[in-house]
């Protein structure tokens, strides 16, 4: 009849095939929710803008950051890298994104925060262009699932602005 090896390759197969239609239900259950974050940053102050003897400006911000992630969480969601990034244009670039701060968020219950932080990275400008320069804080989050594809979103927070003179 069927040897052993013929036997137990079927029923690898057979729990394989199993197995890989389960994680492409679980991934397909996440593309049904529709989550809703939400998320405020407040510039509290500016620390110190100063031109660099090399030219380049750098700010240095305190900010409060409050966000609510939970609704990116489902049963499928290992965890969440969230970062702000201060966005602007130059007469060089059309978008400039440099990152100030960023978290991994491993549960649901962490995923309400709120911190008082300064900028975790130098905001540095290649140039003098900062001086009086608007930019926007947007908050980006990867959302990393136990099984199937990450997918990524961001909320553009608009209308902050840098001072005009060197601090």
């Amino acid at each position: 009849m069927h040897s052993f090896g013929y036997r137990a390759n079927a029923l690898v197969t057979f729990a394989a095939t199993i197995l890989a239609i389960i994680c492409a239900l679980a991934s397909f259950s996440d593309t049904l929710k529709s989550p809703s974050p939400t998320a405020q940053v407040q510039v509290l102050s500016i620390n110190w803008f100063q031109n660099q003897p090399n030219g380049n400006d750098e700010v240095s911000m305190t900010l409060n950051i409050s966000a609510d992630l939970q609704s990116l969480f489902t049963w499928n969601t290992k965890q969440v890298f969230v970062f702000l990034a201060a966005e602007y244009e130059t007469p060089k670039n059309s978008l400039n994104q440099i990152s100030l701060w960023d978290s991994i968020i491993p549960s649901k219950d962490r995923a309400k925060f709120r911190i008082h932080t300064s900028n975790k990275y130098r905001f540095v400008d290649q140039g003098s262009n900062l001086r009086g320069k608007e930019f926007n804080l947007t908050l980006h989050w990867h959302v990393m699932p136990k099984t199937g594809k990450m997918f990524a979103n961001k909320l553009v927070m608009s209308g902050y602005r840098l001072p005009q003179e060197y601090r």
